[in-house]
């Protein structure tokens, strides 16, 4: 019989009859309550007495509105009923108008001896061709404009920049895979290649007649493909607009046509037809607490043949000069935790500039050019900006816990 018997675990820490202590007393705990009782009841008292008030409110409006409809849709507006006025009874027609015939399509033109927008559209829209780059996290979209019948066309370099692949989609919807010609950064200009011919290029203005108060549209696709094609209207709001973008100076002209995400790359068109700018950026982005809007800006198209004619002959833009180094930021953190300055960790050198031949290397900090403080790649662009190819500037190096003064001569860029 005692083999059968089922016994229960029990906690040898406890006292099976429960704890010896007296109870507590909660006094404390019962008259919190009881105010809290009070309180909500005079809240739903006071919400009973405004509910009366506003409800007698209410019944005396409608006493005093009486607003009646009858068959004939007139309407009887009164304080008090019409046989005790003895007024003629107060009637109001109903509201109605005719729908006449409009005509269709009426044309707009711009400005005298200009297309329409209607004709502008149908000319330049074939020239304008939809941008997908594939980078490692994701894909980015953009807008394009033919400029050769065999395939050439153009964009904005930070479009294409560090994409694994590029494809093009044109206005009949067909799809190419695109080939990068030659890239320059500063001027954010892309020429690109595709493997098709009978294009229809578009047709270049001379940016320079450009008045402030020109009509102008873009043809882009703002927020991506899915709304390809857009077609937005403005006119030219300032030149020679001299704008600061990633430690560089460019001069844009200014405009009000509604330009968005996506739009990049896409033509600025005059009002007879010609491209006279690339579209490259706005300011007032979605995220930008300002709200600001209306403030697109384009390449002018006279910097845009210059730039596309050395990429296609060379490959870079010549002049530009170069310090001959690639960096990267150095984080907080790590300056904190090995107690290192502020500056640009040196990642890469030329082999071909001065600083290669004067021993910079990489994990060299670069923390100060010509006195002035770098700390990233845009503050370097930034410090040599103004500076010309063979003049001589001073660098701060830390290596190693020591500091050293270096004399660097300035380079040719060659991208």
């Amino acid at each position: 019989m005692e083999e059968n018997r089922k016994y229960t675990n029990w906690d040898d820490g406890v006292y099976g009859t429960g704890p010896m202590e007296p109870p507590k007393k909660h006094n404390g705990t019962l008259a919190v309550l009881l105010i809290l009782i009070i309180f909500l009841c005079g809240i739903v008292t006071l919400l009973s007495v405004m509910n009366i008030k506003l409800f007698q409110r209410l019944q005396l409006r409608e006493e005093t509105l009486a607003i009646t409809f009858d068959d004939a849709k007139q309407e009887t507006v009164g304080t008090q009923p019409e046989a005790e006025t003895g007024s003629a009874p107060k009637t109001q027609e109903s509201a109605t108008f005719d729908l006449h015939q409009s005509p269709s399509g009426a044309e707009n033109v711009p400005q005298e001896g200009g297309l329409s927008l209607q004709e502008i559209y149908r000319q330049c829209a074939p020239s304008v061709v939809s941008i997908s780059s594939t980078r490692s996290g994701g894909t980015t979209t953009g807008t394009g404009v033919i400029f050769t019948e065999d395939g050439l066309l153009l964009t904005n370099a930070h479009v294409v920049d560090g994409a694994l692949s590029v494809s093009v989609q044109l206005m009949d919807d067909r799809v190419f895979p695109a080939e990068i010609r030659g890239q320059d950064e500063i001027s954010d200009l892309a020429v690109l290649k595709i493997g098709c011919t009978g294009l229809t290029p578009a047709q270049f203005g001379d940016s320079d007649a450009l008045r402030v108060g020109d009509t102008v549209v873009a043809i882009g696709d703002p927020l991506g493909i899915k709304f390809r094609g857009t077609f937005t209207d403005g006119i030219v709001s300032a030149i020679n607009r001299d704008v600061e973008v990633s430690g560089h100076t460019m001069t844009l002209i200014q405009t009000n046509a509604a330009l968005n995400s996506g739009n990049s790359g896409g033509p600025l068109i005059n009002c007879y037809g010609q491209v006279v700018g690339i579209n490259t950026m706005k300011i007032g982005a979605f995220a930008d607490s300002t709200g600001v809007e209306g403030l697109g800006f384009a390449i002018p198209s006279a910097t845009v043949r210059d730039i596309v004619c050395q990429l296609l002959s060379q490959g870079y833009v010549s002049g530009r000069p170069t310090l001959g180094i690639t960096g990267e930021s150095l984080p907080v953190f790590y300056r904190h935790y090995y107690s290192l300055p502020s500056g640009l960790v040196i990642t890469g050198v030329e082999r071909a500039s001065d600083a290669y031949e004067k021993g910079l290397q990489d994990g060299d900090i670069l923390t100060t050019l010509n006195g002035v403080r770098v700390t990233s790649m845009n503050e370097l662009s930034a410090a040599i900006g103004d500076l010309e190819v063979g003049d001589m500037v001073t660098v701060n190096i830390y290596r190693s816990g020591k500091n050293y003064q270096v004399e660097l001569t300035l380079t040719e860029n060659k991208g």
